[in-house]
């Protein structure tokens, strides 16, 4: 067993961003039991288990059925007959060597409910939830219910009379600078116009580095009243001092402590959570229903049978008489007897995707009873997905015969959308991009409903990584034993354990314009649909415009933390995943990050580009410039302040400069540190005294502008010194010489490095703003290029070979990458006098880690796979389609409608992104059409005119060419103008040539529309 007194930094890094340490330490100390190992508790242990809680055991008094093998993914045909907890067991405790799994068999008695802190009822009877509830509720135990019926769920939380929550929603404190506070009662404060302060009613905050109302630097937290977005009002500050400048005010989370009623009276006084707001009206009738259920399965012993329609007129009889009785805080105008109705007819389905949701959700609910951290659900979530059965002629195509079980491992799918469907299913072709957290469970869910699981059907699976530490914590198909492997390998071996019938192909390629040869018009053609399991935009750009070319439906989700979306694209209906993306976000002005820092984000760019230029950039100049002759001609022929800084770098690396041993790899870090953190803020002060105000006579170090310090090196200050032997040892390495951590060592040679005395020059210009530095980046003196050019005219000269550029690698801790950073930018916070920001924190901006845990990923893909359902039956009402965001720390789940495609006119036809023209290229004859054959089709098929023809970015035709270009562009073959204008071969891959055409016709209104491109076959 491993050691489980600390944490596995390595192992829960991308949880750790989430929950924070002290939220894992105390959920080391919980004790979890979770009863009912179907689909659902194994959904909820297994994401429990990656969390890192003490221990987990898991409690099952039923044998394994056929139904339960359609989502319960860690059973096998071979456990049918068998204790469901007991066959799970050692799946179960493999996911987490820090984590004991236990198996129980027998009845939940108080004395061992005693043993836990939290406890998770699954597949229990409303009878057993009563008595187990009021025990826990009694004892002080966290109680949760969870409970999946076909395509419907509930959720219940029970923490107690009296649960703290130390942090409501887990996001990094607000923080702006003030700008102005005023006395009065209530005082005013006016911050920063530079963003918005983001703070509502009833925050608290403190302020620091105010100058003159000092009394507010060390005031408790103070709440506040929202009045605009830059300003809001706080205490009665009449009584103190005159403000006069500077200060930050900081957000401060306060705890909460929350009441829950026991299950017994919350039944009868619910308070509810909403999911689908289309469906408000919808939770009450479903609260009624499952307690219907209940007594149902009381007086017959069973569920209601798939599809039977007298089980499900005896159930709508129940939940009308139940909805009678109940008090008024249920009632409705009317209970939604329909809903009912089709929770009856699909309740003996047991679904993966639902599951999925349901045992995310859930399972984070189970953290934050055992950390405290978020808000718990008060108190109940109901959620459905009915608009996945068939839109038209349900009754016809789900019959009691189509529905009824096979004795197979689909049965529990088949009870909802019967054996024609799952026949369907087995047939598809699907493309998955992506084998990481999402990806792991995209699988899980494919091999339980059985995608590509028969003749004909294949999943293919593309990821180019390989498996590392951190990855197992929630990419659950990988163990320890995996690190290092392929990422799809493994993962589609892991998948054929859990469906033997699952027919995927696992590759390793990018997929991008250089893979088109792989994933291009063959490939997609043949597909039934993609889906996305990436964590970038720009891929999953390319792979939204793939899907568009070749109008395949594509299913996107993306998680941060516990924040999650999903996103369903169907051709022809609606919007494509590209067409939602905004603008990117604006990167820091160039003048803040090298002036005017004011907050750690600031300073963290500043070291992640200091890192590129020293240790990366540099180095391929130098290798650029020993390899290509034409190296020094081409960067003068760039101009600007930009060459100066190439060209004297490939020299400094190369000439004086470079260094012969490790000596001088220390000597230069020593003086670097000096150059940055105390010289270059030296000269900022001779331009910028910190008396200096502005020509409108106010401070100029005010507002954002923080006025700086310089440093002076002491080589006892830990985070100077950790500055100094990481940047050796990088700058060692980009010249392949043999560095050390020997801190002994390096202090000895520090005592003999040399430090050059600085005088500030004067006259020197500091830019202010970026428009400055634009404006003076022509203003380069011509003596010191043409130097250049002679220093550097001969490579030979130097008579050294390349260096070696660092790529920045943010998950490898022992190559001093995150310790430069840190160190580097902790230093340039102290000259600004900002806040530092620790190890963890830095590594986590600086590398742009996205957070993630295993039950926001579980949860986005059980609602990417309901979406699945739909678009594999054809649903072609906007309607029966949801998107979604989840944050499950607050928590919330909102799902919506998609965005219906935008259609866009022209000459009187309407189109949308989905619409093409497709074009054989090749006439009957076998000779190719030329430009103006291309020309003439559009007039006589569609009564089009094309004014101008591009191929990407390159323009193929254009009416208002000059004459003779234009007559000779006109006789061209299409093929031979791309290759033309292009200036390449048409690859003998390429099947088809995407045209957009621009038409005298179109209406200038809505020239920003995509217009239908041109599908010109080749074939």
């Amino acid at each position: 067993m491993a050691d489980n007194t600390d944490i596995d930094e390595s192992l829960y890094s991308r949880q750790l961003y989430v929950l924070g340490h002290e939220a894992m330490r105390r959920m080391k100390e919980a004790d979890v039991l979770v009863s009912g190992m179907r689909g659902l508790g194994v959904e909820i242990a297994k994401n429990v288990i990656l969390a890192g809680v003490k221990s987990v055991t898991v409690h099952d008094e039923g044998q394994t059925q056929w139904g339960d093998l359609s989502s319960q993914f860690f059973l096998r045909e071979g456990d049918v007959g068998q204790n469901r907890a007991e066959s799970c067991e050692s799946q179960l405790a493999e996911l987490n060597v820090y984590v004991p799994v236990t198996s129980y068999t027998g009845s939940l008695s108080e004395d061992i409910l005693s043993a836990f802190q939290v406890v998770v009822m699954t597949n229990a009877s409303l009878e057993e939830q009563l008595r187990i509830g009021s025990f826990c509720h009694s004892r002080g135990i966290k109680f949760i219910v969870a409970d999946t019926k076909g395509l419907c769920g509930q959720l219940f939380c029970d923490f107690g009379d009296k649960f703290q929550v130390t942090d409501p929603d887990g996001e990094q404190p607000l923080s702006a600078m003030v700008v102005h506070i005023s006395k009065g009662n209530p005082g005013v404060v006016t911050c920063s116009d530079e963003e918005r302060h983001g703070l509502q009613d009833g925050d608290h905050v403190t302020f620091s580095e105010i100058h003159g109302m000092t009394e507010l630097n060390k005031h408790k937290p103070i709440e506040i009243r929202f009045l605009d977005a830059y300003t809001f009002s706080i205490c009665d500050t009449s009584g103190f001092s005159e403000y006069k400048k500077g200060g930050i005010v900081t957000e401060v989370k306060m705890p909460n402590t929350l009441t829950f009623k026991p299950l017994k009276d919350s039944l009868n006084d619910p308070e509810m959570n909403w999911t689908d707001f289309s469906k408000i009206e919808r939770h009450c009738t479903f609260h009624i229903a499952f307690q219907a259920l209940h007594r149902f399965i009381k007086e017959t012993g069973r569920l209601p049978k798939p599809r039977g329609q007298a089980d499900a007129e005896k159930l709508v009889a129940m939940a009308r008489t139940l909805n009678q009785e109940a008090p008024s805080t249920l009632q409705r105008e009317q209970l939604d007897e329909s809903a009912v109705r089709k929770l009856a007819l699909s309740a003996a389905g047991d679904l993966s995707p639902i599951n999925a949701f349901f045992g995310g959700v859930a399972a984070q609910e189970v953290m934050k009873a055992c950390s405290g951290k978020f808000t718990p659900l008060k108190q109940w979530l109901y959620f459905d997905a009915l608009e996945c059965l068939p839109e038209e002629n349900e009754e016809l195509a789900l019959t009691e015969e189509t529905c009824a079980p096979r004795g197979c491992r689909y049965d529990g799918q088949i009870a909802v959308f019967g054996s024609a469907f799952q026949e369907k299913l087995a047939g598809l072709k699907y493309f998955m991009v992506g084998a990481g957290a999402i990806g792991c469970e995209l699988l899980k869910n494919f091999a339980m409903i059985g995608l590509a699981a028969g003749e004909g059907g294949n999943i293919t699976v593309t990821d180019m990584d390989s498996i590392e530490k951190s990855n197992l914590n929630r990419q659950f198909l990988f163990r320890q034993g995996d690190v290092t492997k392929l990422k799809s390998e493994t993962a589609a071996l892991a998948i054929r354990k859990m469906n033997p019938s699952l027919h995927i192909s696992a590759h390793q390629n990018r997929v991008g314009p250089e893979t088109e040869h792989i994933y291009g018009h063959e490939f997609f053609s043949g597909l039934d649909g993609v889906v996305t399991a990436l964590d970038n935009v720009e891929a999953r750009m390319y792979v939204d415009r793939c899907c568009v070319r070749y109008q395949k439906p594509l299913l996107d989700s993306g998680t941060q933390g516990t924040k999650g979306h999903t996103q369903v694209i169907v051709p022809f209906l609606t919007e494509s995943y590209g067409q939602d993306q905004g603008g990117t976000q604006n990167a820091f002005p160039m003048c803040t990050l090298k002036n005017f820092p004011h907050s750690i984000l600031h300073t963290l760019q500043w070291a992640r580009d200091e890192f590129e230029g020293l240790f990366k950039q540099t180095a391929e100049h130098v290798n650029q410039y020993l390899q290509d002759p034409k190296f020094v001609e081409r960067t003068l022929k760039q101009g600007g302040a930009e060459t100066l800084d190439i060209l004297q770098g490939v020299y400094d690396s190369l000439g004086a400069r470079r260094p012969r041993d490790w000596a001088d790899c220390v000597s230069w870090a020593r003086c670097h540190w000096e150059s940055c953190y105390r010289n270059n803020i030296q000269q900022l002060l001779h331009c910028f005294p910190s008396d200096k105000v502005t020509s409108s006579g106010l401070p100029f170090w005010s507002g954002p502008k923080r006025c700086p310090h310089p440093l002076i090196f002491d080589p006892n200050n830990t985070t100077h010194m950790d500055y100094i032997v990481a940047s050796a040892n990088l700058h060692a390495q980009t010249y392949g010489i043999e560095g050390t951590r020997d801190l002994g060592e390096i202090a000895r040679t520090l005592q003999t490095v040399s430090v050059p005395d600085f005088t500030p020059q004067s006259g020197m210009r500091i830019h202010t703003t970026d428009k400055e530095m634009q404006d003076d980046k022509e203003g380069v003196d011509n003596s010191k290029l043409e130097e250049l050019e002679i220093k550097l005219a001969s490579p030979q000269s130097f008579g050294v070979s390349s260096m070696n550029p660092l790529e920045f690698e943010k998950d490898d801790d022992t190559n001093f990458h995150i310790d430069f950073i840190v160190a580097a930018s902790n230093l340039r916070a102290e000259n600004y006098d900002i806040p530092p920001a620790d190890w963890h924190k830095s590594k986590q901006i600086a590398g742009k880690i996205i957070p993630a845990i295993a039950t926001t990923t579980a949860a986005v893909v059980g609602l990417v796979c309901l979406e699945l359902y739909k678009v594999i039956q054809g649903h072609k009402k906007m309607s029966s389609y949801r998107s979604s965001y989840i944050n499950l720390a607050v928590p919330s789940c909102n799902l919506w409608e998609p965005t219906p495609a935008r259609t866009h006119k022209v000459s009187e036809l309407e189109y949308t992104l989905w619409h093409h023209f497709p074009i054989q290229g090749f006439k009957p004859d076998g000779e190719e059409m030329t430009v103006t054959d291309l020309l003439d089709h559009f007039k006589i098929t569609h009564s089009l005119e094309i004014t101008q023809l591009f191929y990407g970015e390159s323009w193929l035709y254009n009416s208002g060419a000059p004459e003779e270009k234009r007559t000779k562009r006109l006789k061209q073959r299409v093929s031979e103008a791309v290759q033309e204008v292009t200036n390449m071969e048409i690859p003998s891959h390429v099947r088809m040539l995407e045209l957009t055409p621009v038409f005298a016709e179109e209406n200038d209104s809505e020239e920003n529309l995509p217009v239908p491109f041109i599908q010109y076959n080749l074939q």
